[in-house]
């Protein structure tokens, strides 16, 4: 299997990735900006697909409207010159002080109806840039004390915001879908909408749920100490994986934004096996920032790795479910079983059926070995390439 990224692989990256000048909270900027066009035009020679960007990313905030055509005018012209696509885009509604208390549920009203009509203008400029899918982020929506939200009404205009949102595009005849993309905390001490199952939960409030699917990000989940393959698989199941953010994460702490495979490489491997077996057909876009101490050869070269990692991951995965050994494992330890329905017989022929209960060997079942430890140790040996 070639490790040589090409279209067809579906990468993408944000302009905010590789455009990421290395300022955090204790340091200012390493890098110098990137032009937007630079960044279409490197990203196509090291085979990725795609291009996203948050509205301030391609247009600076507060240019006027003669500005703002000639910044998309050379964005479409470098797509258009490198083949690169636009699968996703998304509204910038927490770095301006405006966003302090929040966008769609910000205290004041005022607020809100600015942060509205901020991402219906974006979303023209998604859809007219060929885009499907509209991540939201509400990296502001939330508290770090009790009294100053009251989350049952913040809620209430989580929902109003994006009811008013698909009204919107389903009244312009958009092709576009929403992914909403939790995360527990930073920058607000406590987000709303902090993980994929409170995000699926809160869809099926919605006017329009079918219009709304999830944006799971590898280190947002690490971040509250959960499975990150399990919240896809979740995702997967409901049917609501819209898009996916790819990068690492090292636990339990702030948001480090690795490059994909650092930190948790077992869940790395995981996750692109779940993503590749279970037939997902959207972006596999890399949310990530590139280290600090990097400069732009580093960026590029990261980005890059980025890529690398995930199809030596998928090559991985795939000798590992090809494996005679493996698949005799899985067998061993009855994976197979857990497709069958439990009472395919129904309700009648489940009570009907003594060796169910009444005769049923509890004892031997219990002492019945389960195999896990040989299963893991083969998906052990296929990541580190001893099989």
């Amino acid at each position: 299997m070639s490790c040589q990224p090409v279209p067809e692989d579906k990468f993408s990256f944000g302009l905010w990735t590789v455009g990421w000048q290395g300022r955090d909270p204790f340091g200012d900027a390493t890098r110098r900006p990137l032009d937007p066009v630079e960044s279409v035009h490197r990203l196509a020679e090291l085979g990725a697909y795609g291009i996203t960007f948050h509205d301030d990313d391609l247009i600076p905030f507060g240019s006027g409207d003669i500005a703002r055509e000639a910044a998309v005018k050379r964005f479409r012209q470098a797509l258009d010159a490198t083949g690169l696509t636009v699968p996703m885009a998304t509204t910038n509604l927490f770095t301006h002080p405006v966003f302090k208390d929040g966008a769609f549920t910000a205290n004041d009203r005022d607020v809100r109806r600015y942060a509205l009509r901020k991402t219906l203008r974006n979303i023209d400029l998604a859809a007219e840039l060929g885009a499907r899918t509209y991540v939201a982020w509400g990296g502001r929506e939330g508290a770090e004390s009790g009294a100053a939200k009251d989350v049952r009404a913040a809620l209430d205009r989580m929902r109003e915001a994006f009811d008013l949102l698909g009204q919107y595009v389903v009244e312009q005849g958009y092709d576009l879908r929403f992914a909403i993309e939790p995360k527990p905390n930073e920058p607000r001490g406590d987000i709303l909408l902090p993980t994929v199952g409170h995000a699926l939960a809160f869809i099926g409030q919605l006017e329009r749920p079918e219009l709304y699917g999830v944006n799971p990000e590898v280190g947002h989940e690490q971040m509250a100490g959960l499975n990150v393959p399990h919240g896809i698989a979740q995702a997967l199941w409901a049917g609501k994986l819209f898009h996916i953010d790819l990068n690492g994460q090292s636990g339990a702490k702030y948001d480090q934004d690795l490059r994909f495979g650092a930190g948790d490489l077992r869940a790395a491997f995981w996750l692109v096996d779940l993503l590749e077996t279970a037939g997902y057909e959207g972006p596999r876009h890399f949310d990530f920032k590139p280290a600090r101490t990097e400069d732009l050869d580093g960026v590029w070269a990261s980005a890059a790795g980025c890529m690398r990692t995930y199809l030596l991951l998928k090559e991985r995965a795939a000798a590992f479910r090809a494996d005679p050994a493996v698949q005799e494992a899985l067998r061993a330890s009855r994976v197979d079983e857990l497709a069958r329905p439990t009472a395919e017989d129904g309700l009648a022929g489940l009570l009907a059926d003594r060796t169910a209960y009444e005769s049923f060997d509890v004892e031997a079942a219990a002492t019945r070995g389960m195999a896990f430890e040989q299963l893991d140790q083969l998906a052990m040996d296929h990541l580190l390439r001893a099989r």
